[in-house]
């Protein structure tokens, strides 16, 4: 009997950590943000004060400016910029790249993301966890779809000759984003050179130059 209350408790825990993961489901209509307060995410605003502007987001018709040294832009629309987002578990962003235009590796702790491409031509791809590391990759179109599950680092490079555009939805109102060589390579404070010569396998000097890059 006692073996089974244990196994049971240990199934319940389970289960309510993995209720936790991710974020909960509203228990409202809404809960607009209200910027002024901050807990772990943001507070609701009073619904008796609530607008259709808090509903609105107007902008990712116009072209992100790619003139970078990674020839990409991305115009998120997070409960930041859409303060009804706020807890519904949703976000988007317009990524906008010039021919050739990489928006580097990187995750999202927080979210899956789905692309669809609305212009040009991507390959798109995500390396899965350890210890396979497998790289996963394709070239979409005009009209493609692909996922990228959470937290795996990915990429889209533009390899066509015009610009390209998509659209992604998040599974999060603010999933998070870090990108692998700013968040390695320029750290603040720096990640000490011995523990990269090391991780990757190289000198001093090439540490120092990609810490001097970021």
């Amino acid at each position: 009997m006692w073996n089974k209350l244990i196994l049971l408790s240990v199934v319940a825990l389970t289960f309510n950590y993995l209720a936790l993961a991710y974020e909960p489901s509203p228990l409202q209509d809404f809960c607009v943000a209200d910027p002024n307060i901050k807990v772990n995410g943001v507070t609701c605003k009073n619904p008796m004060q609530v607008q259709a502007a808090d509903f609105f987001f107007s902008g990712l018709h116009l072209r992100g400016n790619t003139s970078n040294q990674l020839g990409s832009k991305v115009t998120p629309v997070f409960a930041t910029q859409l303060p009804g987002l706020n807890t519904l578990g949703i976000s988007m962003v317009r990524i906008d790249y010039a021919p050739w235009g990489l928006n580097p590796p990187h995750t999202h702790p927080r979210a899956t993301e789905i692309l669809t491409v609305l212009e040009g031509t991507l390959q798109v791809g995500f390396v899965t966890s350890n210890p396979d590391n497998r790289f996963i990759t394709k070239v979409l179109q005009k009209g493609d779809v692909f996922v990228f599950p959470v937290g795996l680092v990915h990429f889209q490079r533009n390899v066509g000759n015009g610009n390209a555009v998509v659209i992604a939805a998040l599974s999060s109102q603010n999933p998070g984003a870090i990108t692998i060589g700013n968040a390695v390579f320029g750290a603040n404070p720096s990640i000490p050179w011995g523990i990269l010569a090391r991780a990757f396998q190289v000198d001093k000097s090439v540490v120092d130059q990609l810490q001097a890059k970021f």
